[in-house]
């Protein structure tokens, strides 16, 4: 009942159109890598079935992870990503094949990698260009889907804006039908309320509305089925979109477990696949670093030996994923005695007198964290993700900023998403921690490889020297 949407005319010729685009675009990348390789196209018979091969994988992976469905409305990132996922899966599936046919040595693996990238480009490319023209179309007032708000307040009024706002999608607003009072939505006044309408079916046939989108809270949810109900005879799509504007919500989306649809309000960002994918890029990286940094560390070493009496490394107890209690390694950059000085839980401040001289250099530039490239390798820790807080933070926060513990639902971070736009050092005010807080969850709920990187690079710019870290 609940549908994806109807799909236009464009999308009944889009569909097809990209899955004729992608095998062709497959083929003529694979025959251009040739030429590319070879200086010639005197492609023999094996390399030609290699070929058909590859375009039958690409158009069964496509198939398989959604790229060939209506993308009306829906995130483009996400479209680029799962077509990339794609093309990734069936080299990888062709190239699985020819080693264990021991035919891998017969062809070449530049070719191969060329013909992946050209082509991939190619299919991206094609997208592209035809979302250019569908939002220059669209924009226009063509290819438009009439739709019907049911509902009005604060999400009725969100909707609504937000679809007039991104006129490249193409849906155009019918009309608002209040169910619960009368409109009063002051900043709506081009879309008509319509009120009192005795056949909402005849209505929405006669209008020719394509779809209608439900907006009311989840108390509802007896008028929600009364309105179900009196549309039960009706061919037009119906959407829900609930009313939770005073939920604080954590990749929210509908999921399907034993065969029941749920309506996921707070969920990890991250399924099995992509949890497997992180921890290699942790391992990676860790590793890369690791090594890179190894004379670094000698010198860090001696100089935090040399600068006061006590061990090189300190561990600290902090909460990792789920809210684990695992221990984090840093160098050590307070006193021994640094407990009967101040308060050991205590937030570093600007002067504290528990840090050393070369223990402030290293808070300042965040050399301290190093070593716990050595508890992302234990799997305690990654590489990227919410920086993890003292035991004590963490119980006093959590009592005065409602989705404080969502930050636990992945890894600690050496480098985290908060880190990279300022936001480290000492959190005195409960504002400053709410502003950290909301990057981590930002991080969580929009988590993405690309992200990593964009945040392992900012964090080369600008994460080691912050006036702030005390």
């Amino acid at each position: 009942m609940f549908g994806l949407g109807s799909m236009s005319r464009f999308d009944y010729f889009s569909i097809p159109a990209s899955r004729f685009f992608d095998f062709f675009v497959t083929v003529f990348a694979a025959y251009f890598a040739f030429l590319l390789r070879f200086q010639s196209f005197d492609v023999d018979a094996p390399y030609q079935a290699v070929i058909f091969i590859g375009a039958l994988l690409v158009f069964v992976a496509c198939s398989s992870t959604g790229v060939y469905v209506s993308w009306r409305g829906r995130n483009r990132a996400f479209l680029f990503g799962q077509l990339t996922l794609s093309w990734f899966l069936a080299f990888s599936v062709l190239f699985a094949l020819l080693v264990f046919s021991k035919q891998s040595t017969y062809f070449s693996r530049t070719w191969i990698g060329l013909w992946m990238l050209t082509g991939l480009m190619g299919a991206l490319g094609f997208r592209l260009l035809v979302y250019a023209v569908l939002g220059l179309v669209r924009s226009k007032g063509w290819n438009q889907k009439q739709v019907l708000i049911l509902g009005n307040g604060p999400t009725a009024e969100l909707v609504v804006r937000r679809l007039q706002q991104s006129d490249w999608i193409g849906y155009d607003v019918a009309g608002i039908v209040p169910i619960t009072e009368r409109c009063s939505s002051d900043g709506l006044q081009d879309i008509p309320c319509i009120e009192n309408i005795p056949n909402l079916e005849g209505y929405i046939r006669e209008k020719g509305i394509k779809e209608t989108w439900i907006c009311l809270p989840l108390s509802e949810g007896e008028r929600i089925h009364d309105l179900l109900y009196e549309l039960r005879h009706s061919t037009v799509d119906i959407r829900y979109a609930p009313d939770m504007s005073d939920l604080r919500l954590l990749n929210h989306k509908v999921s399907e477990v034993a065969g029941v649809y749920t309506l996921d309000l707070n969920c990890g960002g991250m399924d099995e696949v992509n949890l497997f994918v992180k921890k290699l890029e942790d391992i990676a990286l860790s590793l890369v670093i690791l090594i890179a940094i190894s004379p670094l560390l000698v010198l860090i070493s001696l100089g935090v030996k040399l600068s006061s009496t006590g061990p090189v490394l300190f561990k600290q107890p902090r909460n990792g994923i789920d809210g684990r209690k695992i221990k984090v390694y840093k160098f050590r950059t307070m006193y021994v005695d640094a407990e009967k000085r101040v308060g050991f839980e205590q937030q570093a401040k600007k002067g504290d007198p528990r840090v050393t001289p070369f223990g402030a250099f290293l808070r300042r530039t965040s050399l301290d964290e190093l070593p716990q490239f050595y508890n992302v390798l234990q799997g305690r820790m990654s590489v990227v993700g919410p920086r993890p807080h003292a035991l004590s933070h963490n119980e006093h926060y959590k009592e005065l900023i409602t989705s404080y513990m969502q930050r636990h639902k992945v890894k600690p971070g050496i480098t985290g998403w908060a880190q990279v736009h300022g936001l480290r050092g000492e959190t005195d005010t409960v504002d400053k921690m709410q502003r950290r807080v909301e990057y981590d969850l930002f991080y969580i709920e929009n988590w993405s490889i690309w992200l990593d990187v964009k945040i392992v690079f900012l964090t080369l710019f600008k994460g080691f020297n912050d006036e702030n870290a005390y």
